[in-house]
């Protein structure tokens, strides 16, 4: 893998935190710091739920990819969810994401994992085309479906 990644620690939420915030701000997710950084925290801590890790160097991350585990009678086992992948504008069409999406699946299932899901909005042919070329294929038959707790 040419791009680096980095697990993200406690240490690292400084670096995350405008990173998260531009995501939220262009996807129109209505947060604010406070709620991020409560929903961020216990991953950075080590909570066995999920984990973030930084792209490109480690003191000027150019993005990040948050993952979330569980597990999946269907898949065999454990299986995680991509829960956001963010890459500054100013560097993406650089190959730094398809990087990201090729080999960390290869590494997540040599620790075990058994499958990898995540979401793309209906109208982002973009991202779909992206998706698609790191192997990441719909389901026809199913839909993401969720409950606000």
């Amino acid at each position: 893998m040419s791009t680096r990644l980095h697990l993200a620690g406690a240490e690292d939420l400084a670096r995350l935190m405008p990173l998260t915030r531009a995501f939220c701000a262009e996807v129109g997710i209505e947060t604010d710091d406070d709620f991020r950084r409560e929903a961020l925290t216990p991953l950075l801590e080590g909570c066995p739920h999920g984990a973030i890790y930084l792209i490109g160097p480690q003191r000027a991350p150019v993005g990040y990819i948050i993952l979330s585990f569980g597990w999946s009678l269907e898949f065999g086992g454990m299986d995680g969810f991509v829960d956001e992948l963010y890459i500054r504008p100013a560097v993406r069409g650089r190959g730094m994401a398809s990087d990201v999406l090729y080999s960390l699946p290869k590494a997540l299932k040599e620790a075990g994992l058994k499958a990898l899901h995540l979401e793309v909005l209906r109208d982002d042919p973009a991202a779909q085309g992206l998706y698609r070329k790191a192997h990441f294929d719909t389901r026809d038959n199913y839909m993401l479906m969720s409950r606000k707790l």
